[in-house]
Order: structure tokens, then C-alpha cells, then sequence
């Protein structure tokens, strides 16, 4: 999986009063949990641009400027109801032999035979939760299309999971094919000329 890099400082003061400061110094107040005990730091906004504003999936190194460095992944964010900006972020230190959780996009390959001849394809899982060791995280779950026809669906159980654990039940959806409406009135028609009298064909 890849990795990005955060920088960051350090924080002394915990309290509501020092976090509203930091708010307004354009900083995001964080807390990384998992190790011996629970780090605060801050960082800038735009240091998370490309964690937070991204349907793809990243660990991280958190660089303090005290030279200390973590590995982790995000584990929750909290926005502000109205204006979306950025409140505070929870991380969670991540170990080499320690596997982890972590939600990660689906991605659609191949040609299914139901989209073909007009079905639409419907996403149920646009995410997935996986669990593997920090090297053996995927970058995305790989689902392939090509064999579903017109009302199959494809269940997580159908993808390759190589080094990795997808944790949800076997029967869960990923993405199915549904008849269209054109497809469902071109039936309906051809159902209908099939069963109208041939022109010129006394009754």
C-alpha cells in the first residue's frame, strides 16, 4: 500500500482552550493511539489533503519535528457538520508484525456480459474492509466483472485475496447486474409481438 508523509508538532496542552488556538492557527489537533501511550500532535490543514480528500487508501509516517517518526493509518476523522472543515484526526500506529484493518476501494475490471446487453451495473460496496500484515496491505480489491450476466451479482467471497483477509460475510454483495428499464421494456415488447397474431393470419 502506499504511504504518505505527515509533518507535524508535538503538543504539550490538551485542553479545549488549546485546541480552539490551534484551530485557529489553520492547525488540525491529532491524537495517534496503539503505542505505549497516545501521542498529540498537530499538523497543518493541507498536510492531509491527500489522506482525507481521496477515495484512495494510504498508510502514513507521522514525522514529528522532535525526530521521532510513526508508521499508522487513519483511523477517524471529524468534520464540522456545516462548513466540512477538518476538527480533529485519530491515527493508529501500525507494527511490522501486527496485522491491521483498514477499509479500501473496489476496483471494477473486465467487461461484464450482462452490462453488455444493457444491463446496468450497481455498486453495493464501493469499500471494503481488509486485514493483513502493514507489507501486505493492498492498495484496492481487485473485482472482475466479466463473468456476471444479466441479474448475477458478484459476492467478496469471488475475488482473489492474496496475503489478505476481506472481513465482512460471505454473502456480501460487491456489485450486481440489473436489467435496465430499456432492456425490461425491450423484453416486454418482443414478449408481446411473440404472442400477437401474425398479420394477414386468420384467427
Amino acid at each position: 500500500m502506499k504511504s504518505i508523509t505527515i509533518k507535524g508538532s508535538e503538543r504539550e496542552s490538551v485542553g479545549k482552550v488549546a485546541t480552539k488556538a490551534l484551530r485557529n492557527a489553520g492547525l488540525v489537533p491529532c491524537v495517534l493511539y496503539g503505542g505505549n501511550q497516545a501521542v498529540h500532535f498537530s499538523a497543518e490543514v493541507i498536510a492531509f489533503k491527500n489522506l482525507v480528500y481521496t477515495p484512495n487508501a494510504h498508510t502514513v509516517v507521522i514525522e514529528l519535528g522532535n525526530g521521532k517518526s510513526y508508521n499508522a493509518v487513519l483511523q477517524d476523522i471529524q468534520v464540522h457538520p456545516v462548513s466540512d472543515k477538518i476538527l480533529h484526526i485519530d491515527f493508529f500506529q501500525i507494527h511490522d508484525d501486527k496485522e491491521i484493518t483498514i477499509e479500501v476501494p473496489v476496483k471494477i475490471i473486465g467487461n461484464s456480459k450482462g452490462v453488455m446487453a444493457g444491463g446496468d451495473l450497481r455498486m453495493n460496496n464501493r469499500k471494503l474492509k481488509v486485514k493483513a500484515l502493514p507489507k501486505n496491505l493492498p492498495d484496492f480489491v481487485e473485482a472482475d466483472i466479466t463473468p456476471l450476466d444479466m441479474g448475477n451479482k458478484l459476492y467478496v467471497t469471488k475475488v482473489p485475496t492474496p496475503n489478505f483477509k476481506i472481513m465482512h460475510p460471505d454473502n456480501t454483495v460487491i456489485c450486481q447486474v440489473k436489467i435496465s428499464r430499456a432492456a425490461m421494456k425491450a423484453a416486454q415488447e418482443a414478449a408481446k409481438a411473440a404472442k400477437a397474431p401474425a398479420k394477414g393470419k386468420k384467427k
